[in-house]
């Protein structure tokens, strides 16, 4: 793995996609019955690692398990089964929320299931179900059950699963008795789903939005590698065990001789060299490689297939705002199912993506000086209850001399997004519905004060106008929302988001020219995209610059350690254009820790220039620029603007053919001198000569 987070595989540099998928947890929807028009609930419990279980509801008001897709089964089957063994104990369950008169879930599915059934009863039945065509014991049935949800090698519900369950179905029992540890499936988890699975059918509870992001997590390349090394330790437990039970003699048997590394070597490389999300990087220009290591794709092995992937799941959602960019994806068959982590996005422990919001502060500390310039909302008196400043009027320097003095530690002013980088929080999209948050384009003074009257927040999905007391949080900038390719377009608001679209994807597809020109119309993304994408060298340490050629430059710092800084020369990238490292400080110069020490292609001066500063009219020509034809000046193709270089690797084997060995030669039949010009003594092409298409550059 490289410094930029890339990885060399057969001498190509690669980057795993991060993948977007649904995370393991309990999810309930609803479906309208056809027959009644009632809404009935379902449930899916979706493990890190096991089996899959789902309930249903039918309109009969009866409540059915599934596991794996195999047949149905009554849910209180499966809760005599593990340990509810009377009618009795089973209704105490679900007495507080199985309270509708009309639709009594628990006791239309105990009337279902007929008389009253013993444990050992329950336990045979559920498994003739799972294993149809086996002979039935209790005794593997037991066994079966307890390995099958809650045996942590064959059930995990992972880090995740658990964290995002415990949230759903919090109850004090489950408080009680879990810790975030115990990743398997317990007895209340299972009494929690029911329950709420009831709630919902009753209206007391939402349902779930599959697409929210709260309900999808990134998996990294950490967590992707992770688990084909599980396929290759499994795969390697399986070949110990073999020879194990084949070795004639144990006691001389070692472990060298029992342990073949090559199950684990063999599944990193078909990940590394196969996976769907194990990319070929587009290194066009440093946007491209930046966008790329940013994308987010729900396609891939546990995500979605382009063929079964609906209009729900590929559209924007609400819960996207900040987290992904709602304009740059493909405009292909992968439309909405290749997205791009938004500017400021970032990804926590559990997988989730984060945005962060400024609080909004509505009071002030008396001691506390950035009061001066502040609005109070109230009088702001004196221990004898004189006006030192009125509500309505900014406190001067002198009123908050007097004011530091009172005893009354917090003043109530007109409420502000603070500056304090303690106040920022990073919000998952579960965590930002509680809060109303506002633009970060709301009106506001030169002290950072909310002068609108009424500001635009956003509750939930939806928006709405409120007075600044009300705000809990404020976005920290306009192009929060957007990602690095789309911010990097000037004046964005103003252009049509199909056409914006095509923006983000096209620049990523310039050609770096061999003079590039910082634009002169920017939106001050463009230094801090082309620093982020590697390919910009900065200095690693604080000195003075001791040595500069075109190869390297070395910094002396404080200390009198030299660091080296080697450039990239002439490199080919993996699209064919010119990766080229030109220093911009001269030998003696002073510079900081993280200067920029050299510009690369598309960059000038360490800001990102992808094209040419140019002269434009919008006008027609004599016909000559009709529809997409543009007419340009000669001098662009004299001045070489828009003149890039391009490496392509051409590559020739000598093979043993039926006829003879063939060789690497200049006497080649059939072919004049003049073909042979460029060629040396050995057949190969002289290292600064001029070809022309069709040219030989090897002779065999």
């Amino acid at each position: 793995m490289t410094k930029t987070g890339t990885f060399i595989i057969n001498g190509a540099e690669r980057v795993i996609v991060s993948q977007l998928v649904r995370s393991p947890g309990a999810y309930f929807t609803t479906e309208t019955d056809p027959a009644t028009g009632r809404e009935l609930c379902s449930a899916k419990l979706i493990p890190y690692r096991g089996a899959w279980i789902e309930l249903e509801t039918s309109n009969k008001d009866i409540i059915s398990v599934k596991v794996d897709r195999k047949r149905k089964a009554n849910i209180t089957t499966l809760l005599r089964a593990i340990g509810w063994n009377s009618d009795q104990k089973i209704i105490n369950e679900f007495k507080n929320v199985d309270v509708d008169s009309t639709h009594k879930f628990i006791k239309a599915t105990l009337a279902r299931e007929g008389k009253d059934v013993t444990q050992d009863e329950a336990l045979i039945e559920f498994y003739k179900r799972l294993r149809p065509g086996e002979p039935p014991s209790v005794e593997n049935a037991k066994n079966l059950i307890d390995g099958m949800f809650f045996d942590p090698k064959k059930y995990d519900l992972g880090k995740v699963g658990r964290h995002k369950l415990s949230a759903k179905l919090l109850n004090a029992k489950i408080d009680q008795n879990l810790n975030a540890e115990d990743r398997t499936l317990t007895k209340e988890d299972i009494i929690g789903i029911i329950r709420r699975l009831i709630q919902i059918n009753n209206g007391q509870v939402r349902k779930d939005d599959i697409d929210h992001l709260g309900n999808r997590r990134v998996r990294g390349v950490g967590e992707l590698i992770q688990n084909q090394i599980r396929v290759g330790l499994v795969r390697m437990e399986r070949v110990v065990k073999e020879r194990m039970s084949t070795q004639i003699d144990p006691s001389n048997t070692t472990p060298a001789a029992l342990i073949n590394i090559r199950p684990i070597v063999s599944a990193l490389r078909e990940f590394f060299g196969a996976s769907q999300l194990s990319q070929f990087m587009d290194q066009t220009n440093p946007l491209a490689e930046l966008t790329h290591k940013r994308r987010l794709s729900a396609l891939g092995p546990g995500g979605l297939s382009r063929d079964r992937a609906g209009f729900d799941v590929r559209d924007v959602h609400h819960s996207h705002y900040g987290r992904i960019c709602p304009i740059e994806t493909p405009e292909g068959p992968n439309i909405g199912l290749l997205g791009s982590l938004s500017t400021f996005g970032r990804i926590n422990e559990f997988g989730f993506i984060e945005t962060p919001y400024r609080k909004v502060l509505s009071e002030c500390g008396s001691k506390d000086e950035d009061i001066i310039g502040r609005i109070p909302l109230n009088d702001i008196t004196d221990d004898k209850g004189k006006v030192i400043v009125e509500s309505g009027k900014a406190v001067s320097k002198q009123a908050f001399e007097d004011i530091s003095k009172l005893a009354k530690q917090n003043i109530s002013v007109v409420p502000f997004p603070s500056s304090n980088v303690d106040d920022v929080s990073y919000m998952t999209a579960d965590i930002e519905e509680d809060f109303r948050i506002g633009q970060a384009t709301t009106q506001v003074d030169n002290k950072g004060q909310i002068i609108s009257t009424q500001v635009e927040v956003r509750e939930e999905e939806g928006f709405a106008h409120e007075t600044p007391e009300n705000i809990d949080y404020m976005d920290v900038s306009p192009m929060q929302i957007v990602s690095v390719s789309t911010a990097l377009i000037p004046f964005l608001e103003h252009d049509d988001a199909n056409r914006a679209l095509m923006g983000s994807n096209m620049q990523r597809q310039a050609v770096p020219c061999i003079r590039p020109q910082a634009p002169l119309v920017g939106t001050g993304m463009e230094r801090r995209v082309a620093i982020d994408s590697g390919q910009v060298i900065e200095s690693r340490a604080e000195g003075v610059v001791s040595s500069v050629n075109a190869d390297r430059v070395i910094v002396t710092d404080l200390d009198g350690n030299d660091h080296v800084h080697e450039m990239y020369k002439y490199r080919r990238s993996n699209q064919g254009t010119c990766i080229n490292q030109i220093p911009v400080v001269r030998k003696g110069q002073k510079v900081e820790f993280r200067q920029p020490l050299a510009d690369s292609t598309s960059t000038d001066g360490a800001e990102l220039s992808l094209g040419q500063n140019l002269t434009v009219a919008f006008m027609s020509w004599e016909g000559l620029n009709y529809e997409d034809s543009i007419v340009l000046n000669e001098d662009l193709v004299r001045n070489d603007r828009f003149t890039s270089v391009h490496i392509e690797k051409h590559e020739i084997e000598a093979r043993d053919t039926k006829l003879g060995p063939e060789e690497i030669t200049r006497d080649i039949p059939n072919v004049g001198e003049e073909a042979l010009v460029s060629l040396d003594q050995e057949g190969i092409v002289r290292i600064g000569a001029r070809v022309n298409q069709g040219d030989i550059l090897v002779g065999k």
